[in-house]
């Protein structure tokens, strides 16, 4: 890695986890003392693949894949690199409206008309993991921990680079959402109910007027909808009034005019995430999510080559439908008489977000409809105070086919309809092989979590709660405040709300604490009691998961700063790794301490970071 300024070229050196800046002369001698070529470590790489084994079949909301077929392939495995390919269908269907009238959402007259930027997902693919299981020989080595997703969530947002986010983040899932766009609202309005930040047109930040937020549109969420909703659909008017798009005539056309240059026949072929039905009364789109091992748990980042093993993963989803009613004069998603209902079987994370109905937002016309209902030849507004009630069922399934039963009729996408994990199997050079084998047992040092959750009041609420009477080896402790359901504006838990963007890489917002520590064993964490919120982002949170503990100026990552962790970012985060070698195996209770200053009654989820090591033999993959 180079850098260039103005004449110069300097070359970064690390050791030890610094940095030390090489000068032009130093670099232009190393280039000349370089010897030519690079030796073959490995003479072949093959992309192995298997299947899970639910057969297509996630009504039970689990996946289970084991590698047995894997470990007899004789080769070296680096499942550092695995990564799982995970269909889903985001599926949206009109309800049944009052008496002589039709359920239609997309607006066959209307040419502008569109449901593509409707709908789309939360931060990271991964949120659809509510907990995972690994079984390595028969031991269980990772344990099961819901809102798992959470916490990587979390990891991710304080790792990565916007580098890694633009050139890796269509192929994960991964924007982060904007912290600053966010808006509440107690009654409901056009967006939501509660928190919201679905809004995916991006206008000029408003400086005049009552300040109700920083800027109107999420550039987060209007990206991951970029990721999945390709639409190859070219369709007449007619042809949408009749069913599927794609065949009939008419005089206007609905849709995109990509067919020309890739049709839908050829998208599916190649498993792209598109669009892959719109009628008057169903929508559709096909994702293939790939979500990367070592995201999904920290054991895969550090588990080196191995031949021979055996792993059994339990992957539970958060597989999630939605309903939601528009009442007679409703004005918005929750209000005049709407309700919208999120049902998640597991409880977890909503991966799903409705966009604002706001105006050109991503809804079916500029006048902010999102479903219209067809009484003869007339065309009314449902959100406009219509004489009758509709509504529309939304759900995000794994594999090819919806899990609602309302959408039964629909047809299953053209996708494979298993979950498939992917791992690279590597051929050494036989020189190579025998320096590797030289030391054929390694220990896998990695970390695991513990979840624990308790309530807060608002209004200066303080708590004193105990998380755990005794974990060994204790890394960090990571607090994450939600507002909770039943607090007279709040339906359901912020993280299940499909409005707002909580749960996969923001908080609620605005909940930050006061006279806040951790204590481990009876001891605190934080020296002084932390008061203010810089003292939280400067001292704790900033450099935690980043490059150089963003000690070094102009190398660095996180994508989390100051002003985000003061407005939907309030993750309270507690490194608690240091200690004496002699202490880590010691197990440690964790108490949690601090007063809530945000006026809203909140549920904290609690991580618990701690050290784990497992001994294997490289060659066979048996524990030692």
């Amino acid at each position: 890695m180079t850098y260039k300024f103005r004449n110069s070229v300097i070359t970064p050196i690390f050791y030890l986890g610094v940095i030390y800046i090489m000068s032009g002369d130093t670099l232009v001698y190393d280039l000349s003392s370089m010897t030519e070529g690079t030796p073959q470590v490995f003479v072949k790489k093959d992309w192995l693949n298997i299947l899970d084994n639910q057969s297509g079949n996630y009504q039970g909301n689990q996946s289970v894949v084991d590698t047995s077929q894997l470990a007899n392939s004789n080769k070296y495995m680096n499942y550092r690199e695995a990564y799982l390919a995970v269909p889903m269908v985001l599926t949206a269907t009109a309800s049944a409206l009052g008496a002589g009238a039709t359920a239609q959402m997309i607006d066959p007259q209307a040419v502008a008309s569109s449901f593509d930027y409707t709908l789309g997902l939360r931060n990271w693919f991964g949120s659809i993991i509510h907990s995972f299981t690994l079984d390595y020989n028969g031991t269980t080595i990772i344990q099961q921990t819901p809102f798992c997703s959470m916490w990587n969530c979390f990891r991710l947002m304080t790792s990565l680079s916007m580098n890694d986010v633009i050139t890796n983040g269509a192929d994960m899932g991964f924007y982060p959402d904007d912290p600053l766009a966010w808006g509440y609202s107690t009654a409901g309005n056009t967006s939501g109910k509660g928190t919201y930040n679905n809004g995916n047109f991006i206008s000029p930040t408003r400086v005049s007027g009552a300040m109700t937020g920083y800027r109107t549109g999420n550039i987060g969420f209007l990206q991951r909808q970029m990721y999945i909703n390709f639409d190859p659909t070219v369709a007449t008017a007619s042809a949408v009034v009749g069913g599927l798009s794609g065949g009939g005539t008419g005089s206007s056309t609905v849709g995109d005019t990509f067919a020309t240059l890739l049709t839908a026949e050829s998208t599916k072929a190649q498993y792209k995430s598109y669009v892959s039905l719109k009628t008057a009364t169903a929508f559709q789109i096909a994702i293939m999510a790939t979500i990367h091992l070592k995201h999904i748990h920290n054991f895969f980042q550090n588990i080196p080559l191995l031949k021979g093993v055996f792993m059994k993963m339990t992957i539970n989803l958060n597989q999630t439908q939605i309903t939601t009613t528009t009442g007679v004069g409703g004005t918005g998603w929750a209000s005049g008489g709407n309700t919208t209902t999120v049902n998640s079987a597991l409880g977890g994370v909503c991966p799903i977000m409705i966009a604002s109905a706001g105006s050109n937002t991503g809804v079916v016309n500029p006048a902010g409809s999102l479903i219209q209902q067809a009484q003869g030849a007339s065309q009314s507004v449902v959100f406009n105070s219509v004489a009758t009630s509709s509504g529309m069922n939304i759900s995000l399934a794994v594999g090819n086919r919806p899990i609602m039963t309302s959408q039964s009729t629909v047809p299953p996408t053209a996708f494979n309809q298993s979950i498939t994990l992917y791992v690279p199997a590597y051929t050494f050079n036989p020189t190579y092989e025998d320096a590797y084998l030289s030391s054929p047992v390694k220990t896998i040092v990695y970390t695991d979590i513990y979840q624990y959750q308790f309530n807060a009041e608002g209004q200066n609420g303080s708590f004193n709660q105990l998380i755990t009477n005794g974990i060994a080896n204790i890394k960090s402790v990571l607090v994450i405040p939600y507002f909770r359901s039943g607090t007279g504006y709040e339906d359901y838990p912020a993280f299940q709300s499909p409005f707002d963007d909580a749960g996969a890489g923001t908080t609620s917002p605005l909940v930050l604490l006061n006279n806040f520590n951790v204590v481990v064993a009876g001891a605190n964490m934080i020296y002084n009691t932390q008061k203010y919120s810089y003292e939280q982002f400067l001292h704790q949170l900033r450099g935690c998961g980043a490059v150089n503990a963003d000690l070094t100026d102009g190398l660095t990552s996180g994508l989390i700063d100051k002003l985000g962790f003061e407005s939907k970012q309030c993750f309270y985060y507690v490194d608690c790794s240091r200690m004496l070698p002699v202490e880590e195996a010691v197990p440690k209770s964790v108490s949690i301490i601090g007063t809530n200053v945000s006026q809203k009654a909140v549920s904290f989820f609690v991580f618990i970071e701690y050290g784990v090591q497992v001994s294997v033999d490289i060659l066979t993959g048996a524990r030692v």
